[in-house]
């Protein structure tokens, strides 16, 4: 590492630990939210009603809702509740600058590592993190990234200060498929360079495969006591014992196809599609498999010159309505914030705008099988919620409180602190 990079690791480090230093601190107790419009997701919208929160989770939703004795009363007048945002594919708190290799953690060496959690690795101080959950995004995956099965992925509420504190109950383990496409505009390989490297990979797959299923053989007629530990067969045990989820990164419509064809023979209990950015030109097919899509970005460009302007925007809607269960993901870093603008730019191009808002909330909480404690304003769920006083597909809706297992957030983050430091600059003008 040369000194000047290490110069501006250490500044990095400095500056972020100031953040750090001067956030306020987030609050827990007993909160009435008062005179609400209440979004409840699944059981419709109540209008001037109240959300009461105690010991982290919510107590009491509904109209003429006796407040708790010694709660703190949050008058909701004219604003509205909604539960958090999840976004089913981010890889926030594992990437901190991405051109610096010493800031990032979302990408290991080798190309079969799927024993590699990304949970260990999220930097709960991340920067993002503040930036992301003030816009009422409480809840994200995050992704590991690199090679055939990079690693696994996890759920995280964003708040806390350790990983586990932050673990929001659902690991998934990631494969990314072999891509017959090109990987963009940048791609030079020739069609049959093309051809020749995703069968190599599926080639590997299919060996990486079957090896996890004798492993698992070996396994169960030994109750473990047979098998030399290895780490990434033990690893991938879990998803073909149908206990953990396989989330396989697709887009091409060829490649879906591929994808669908290998599950079923395969027999593999448990999956998830990701990205499907051709999901449109299948979704027949999907919706017959009954495969859930996390699909993602919405605000993107056409796979092929050829597409519509638009097709991006519109394939999650063309997805739902051929019968798919679908998720909305930004499959960002910096921005996850704007996760309600890619649901909105889905509702503009064809999706129905109560099918965005559960696909950013309850939906995504079922397919990794938390919508006991996340996705809806329910009494005994988590008190994961936010209160902004518009339309949060709407730029000019702003939030105004947001609460996380019951801990009411501060409102602060590196962009409010920016905005605040230069609104009023003193001195603000040069003398000279």
């Amino acid at each position: 590492m040369t000194k000047r990079i290490q110069i501006l690791i250490l500044g990095i480090m400095v500056s972020a630990s100031t953040v750090v230093a001067q956030m306020p601190k987030a609050k827990k107790g007993t909160f009435a939210l008062t005179n609400a419009t209440i979004e409840t997701i699944t059981k419709g919208t109540i209008n001037n009603g109240t959300v009461v929160i105690a010991d982290g989770k919510i107590t009491a939703v509904g109209t003429n809702i006796q407040v708790p004795q010694g709660a703190e009363v949050i008058n909701c007048n004219g604003l509205k509740i909604y539960p958090g945002f999840i976004d089913g594919g981010t890889v926030v708190g594992l990437v901190e600058i991405g051109q610096i290799d010493q800031a990032s953690d979302v990408r290991e060496t080798g190309q079969v590592i799927p024993q590699m959690k990304a949970l260990t690795a999220v930097n709960p101080g991340a920067t993002i993190i503040p930036v992301t959950r003030v816009s009422g995004v409480t809840t994200v995956i995050t992704n590991p990234d690199g090679g055939l099965f990079p690693g696994t992925a996890a759920l995280i509420q964003l708040h806390g200060y350790t990983p586990q504190q932050m673990y929001a109950g659902f690991e998934g383990v990631v494969l990314n498929w072999p891509n017959t496409g090109r990987r963009g505009f940048f791609d030079r390989r020739s069609d049959d360079e093309i051809k020749k490297a995703a069968e190599k990979t599926l080639t590997q797959l299919n060996d990486v495969w079957a090896k996890a299923v004798a492993y698992h053989k070996l396994d169960s007629a030994t109750k473990g006591k047979g098998v030399t530990y290895y780490p990434e067969m033990q690893a991938l045990m879990p998803v073909v014992r149908g206990e953990m989820s396989l989330m396989i990164e697709v887009n091409p419509s060829k490649d879906i196809t591929s994808v669908l064809k290998w599950v079923k023979d395969n027999k593999v209990k448990k999956v998830i599609l990701t990205g499907v950015s051709e999901g449109w030109r299948v979704a027949d097919q999907i919706a017959k498999a009954k495969i859930p899509v996390i699909t993602g970005p919405i605000i993107a460009i056409p796979t092929r010159e050829y597409d519509r302007y638009d097709q991006a925007y519109a394939n999650a809607g063309m997805m739902k309505k051929a019968g798919v269960t679908v998720a909305i993901r930004t499959n960002e870093t910096q921005n996850v914030r704007n996760l309600p603008y890619h649901a909105g730019f889905a509702v503009t191009y064809g999706m129905d705008k109560e099918d965005a808002l559960k696909a950013i909330t309850i939906v995504p909480a079922e397919i990794f099988g938390v919508n006991d404690k996340l996705g809806s304003i329910e009494v005994g769920k988590s008190a994961t919620l936010f209160i902004c006083d518009g339309d949060p597909f709407e730029t000019k809706t702003q939030v105004k409180e947001v609460f996380i297992d019951g801990w009411k957030m501060p409102m602060v983050s590196r962009h409010t602190q920016l905005y605040e430091e230069y609104l009023k600059r003193e001195p603000g003008v040069s003398k000279n």
